[in-house]
């Protein structure tokens, strides 16, 4: 891939605004990475925004102040084109706090969870102007002991494991018939 003279570091861009979610935890900051008319989908539960007002009321209210302590993010992959980002990664975490952004009306379970997940973020210049971040509710649901995967085709934490050690074991569920 050529890179255009001039291009943005789109991956200075992601790591800044990632810093301001997690580490500073500033709202404001947040926004100040972000195009007027961005937005946040997080795909699974539907949470997120349209537009700085939306994304500012998420982010003070259902997403920052609702993130436990102990998130940690295990990196595994990452695209960079030209406008777009790609980020593959382990998302980890205790749920000893409600969750809004995740887990909309479950109250704190206090057990640990493991689940992959997929952000593509799409640029206008040097700002984000889009986040789809996808993951699969149902391992999440299995770990928290919400969702019962004894008859159901769910893996639990096994999935992040099996992301980050591609020689585990293929096909348990299927063998599980």
């Amino acid at each position: 891939m050529t890179t255009q003279p001039n291009a943005p570091d789109l991956e200075a861009l992601w790591a800044e605004h990632l810093r301001h979610e997690f580490d500073t935890k500033n709202t404001p900051d947040t926004l100040l990475t972000m195009v007027k008319n961005a937005y946040v989908n997080h795909v699974p539960v539907m949470t997120g925004g349209y537009g700085l007002e939306a994304l500012d009321g998420f982010y003070s209210t259902h997403f920052i102040p609702k993130m436990p302590a102990d998130v940690e993010l295990t990196p595994i992959s990452r695209t960079v084109g030209e406008d777009r980002l790609v980020d593959e990664f382990i998302f980890k975490f205790t749920h000893d706090m409600e969750m809004d952004w995740m887990l909309p009306g479950v109250a704190p379970t206090g057990k640990r969870v493991e689940v992959p997940f997929v952000v593509i973020v799409q640029f206008e210049g040097d700002k984000l102007a889009h986040e789809h971040i996808y993951w699969d509710q149902a391992t999440v649901l299995v770990q928290l002991g919400l969702l019962d995967a004894g008859s159901l085709p769910v893996a639990g934490v096994r999935q992040a494991a099996k992301v980050v050690d591609p020689q585990l074991p293929s096909n348990e569920l299927i063998q599980r018939e």
